[in-house]
């Protein structure tokens, strides 16, 4: 068998996110319906590096699919789905790699971008969350570093999630402001169900000053999703990087 990773990005708005789901149209089993049509090959699956949650977007994602042939021409097959999926999908580059690569256990990083804007701008709408109120940027950086100092972070998990484990290590949380724009910038080797927005969430609370960083800290200890903040809205967040060991961008 031959192994094939391939990069995509994708506009989440119109997807109940990346994994199949009965009676639900979702990116997995779009792509999965055009690669089998194209390479005729009707049990193909593919798999991908994690997944994305009802209207989450993404501007790196990967997954792998096996083919028992060797593609002869990627450019063309690269080709004949970016006409065949809608426009919200599109499909960067297709690489063979060692067929023990895994797309999502081979991952050694993730990052997630959330974007908020403060003034109503209709080209934002999807992909952005409007916020009107002040908030306290540097505090809620200094509540962001103090992410790099804890593994469970189960307070941020949804309930019911199928984690099998909630510890991960956050290796970089930052808020960035440009001009009436707010971005958060997040990496870790991996991330619960929900984490991100309900961290987003979180940390506006911080910034409009309902908690403070202490109270921060005994959400986190308290491994509590109850006593955490609301989770933001989907359209925000981005994956934006999906890191490799042996693949380079």
């Amino acid at each position: 068998m031959n192994r094939y990773f391939t990069e995509i990005a994708f506009l989440g708005t119109d997807f109940f996110g990346w994994q199949t789901q009965p009676n639900e149209t979702n990116i997995q089993d779009t792509i999965t319906a055009s690669l089998q049509q194209i390479l005729q090959k009707p049990n193909l699956n593919i798999m991908g590096c994690g997944r994305t949650d009802t209207g989450v977007h993404a501007s790196q994602f990967y997954f792998h699919f096996d083919c028992d042939v060797p593609l002869k021409d990627i450019k063309k097959l690269i080709y004949k789905l970016n006409r065949m999926l809608p426009s919200s999908v599109s499909v960067k580059r297709i690489l063979e790699v060692d067929k023990n690569l895994h797309a999502r256990f081979a991952a050694i990083s993730r990052t997630y971008q959330y974007h908020i804007n403060y003034n109503k701008d209709p080209f934002l709408s999807l992909v952005s969350w409007q916020h009107n109120r002040s908030l306290e940027v540097e505090k809620m950086n200094q509540a962001a570093a103090l992410l790099l100092q804890y593994s469970d972070f189960s307070a941020f998990s949804k309930t019911g999630g199928d984690n099998r484990t909630s510890l991960c290590r956050i290796s970089h949380a930052h808020w960035h402001k440009n001009e009436d724009r707010l971005l958060f910038t997040i990496t870790a080797d991996r991330f619960l169900r929900n984490m991100v927005r309900a961290i987003v969430g979180t940390l506006i609370e911080i910034g409009l000053g309902n908690l403070e960083l202490e109270d921060f800290k005994k959400i986190i200890e308290s491994q509590s999703r109850s006593k955490a903040g609301t989770s933001v809205p989907a359209k925000g967040l981005f994956l934006t990087a999906v890191k490799y060991k042996d693949i380079n961008d």
